[in-house]
């Protein structure tokens, strides 16, 4: 028997099963199929149990079903992991949030209609957001202001070159470099130029042009980009750090979704002397926990302020989710996804 401090406190009304989506090969999104007998998950302690209103598609969860995700799951499992919703349920120990707060966070599981999240990382709501304009403020922007501020190191006056700028981590990264006073290069496909040219970047390039780096060399007077966001891999890749500063310039890599791209050590030497860093999100959080409370400060004083507006998703229906996933994945998309359960 539970000790009172460990007992759940449990809402009513909570089915013992629901609705999701589960992946149930390592060959891709295709193989995930929608179940209605997945049972609801129970808070632990330090745990909270949402009823998920909103669920956010992202490069890691295509990544997660090839396979390719260190550390991911193995099939069957409940795909999903970026969910925004109310708490109907907390596990021992919890005082915040409570049942009913409005919260998004991170956790497994939330292509579903319940999810459970670690309580001390269910971010709230913001006054007057729906739960699906808050997807993105745990995933998305934190890994786009910690590329350009405490690993990217970028200072006014300075020239970024952002790819996959009309995603969701790259909207914000154009919109939040330009409030810090950057010059903005950023690299889309052409339909997606509008987009991006209306958040504010100064330049807007082709993504698929081959000549990518040798346009940012010319927009910069041949001296390059002092930062560098790279998430796309591939020939992308390989034009970033073409693209760089010379000695001073900086490439931030947090995304593989064009696939592994390799740099030696005699490049580093000979052909890119620029500063490569890496940036996984969840690594961040658990090894350099201060850091990233620092990022998550200034991103609550960004949307205080009215600089990071509520994200307008394109929404897919639970079950759509394979679509959603593809659209995804083939780069048709602008911004962010989401499931509706």
């Amino acid at each position: 028997m539970l000790r009172p401090a460990e007992e759940e406190l449990i809402a009513v009304n909570i089915p013992a099963t629901m609705r999701a989506l589960q992946q149930t090969s390592l060959e891709g999104p295709k193989d995930m199929r929608s179940i209605t007998d997945a049972p609801v998950p129970r808070p632990g302690r330090g745990e909270v149990l949402i009823r998920v209103a909103a669920a956010g598609v992202n490069f890691a969860d295509i990544s997660r079903a090839y396979g390719t995700f260190l550390g991911g799951p193995q099939p069957p499992y409940l795909a999903g992991f970026e969910a925004a919703g109310e708490v109907v349920a907390v596990g021992g120990s919890v005082t915040v949030p409570g049942p009913g707060s409005q919260v998004v966070g991170v956790g497994y599981g939330a292509f579903a209609e319940y999810m459970v999240l670690p309580a001390g990382a269910a971010m709230p709501v913001p006054p007057g957001w729906t739960a699906e304009q808050a997807l993105g403020l745990v995933v998305n922007r934190p890994t786009a202001l910690a590329a350009l501020k405490p690993l990217g190191r970028l200072a006014a006056g300075e020239t970024v070159l952002v790819h996959a700028a009309a995603g969701a981590t790259g909207q914000a990264a154009v919109t939040m470099a330009k409030h810090y006073g950057a010059t903005v290069i950023a690299a889309a496909s052409p339909r997606k130029h509008e987009t991006v040219l209306a958040l504010g970047a100064d330049h807007v390039l082709d993504s698929l042009d081959g000549n990518l780096a040798a346009e940012v060399l010319r927009l910069t007077g041949g001296a390059g980009a002092d930062l560098v966001l790279e998430s796309a891999g591939g020939a992308t890749f390989a034009a970033g750090l073409a693209a760089a500063k010379r000695v001073t310039g900086r490439v931030v890599v947090y995304g593989v979704a064009g696939g592994e791209a390799p740099v030696t050590n005699w490049q580093l030497v000979y052909e890119h002397q620029v500063h490569l860093i890496g940036l996984n999100i969840g690594v961040l959080i658990q090894a350099a926990p201060r850091i990233f409370g620092e990022v998550m400060g200034e991103l609550s004083a960004l949307v205080a302020a009215g600089v990071l507006a509520p994200a307008r998703p394109t929404t897919y229906e639970l079950a759509d989710g394979p679509k959603a996933l593809a659209e995804l994945g083939s780069r048709a998309s602008v911004g962010k996804l989401a499931l509706l359960p």
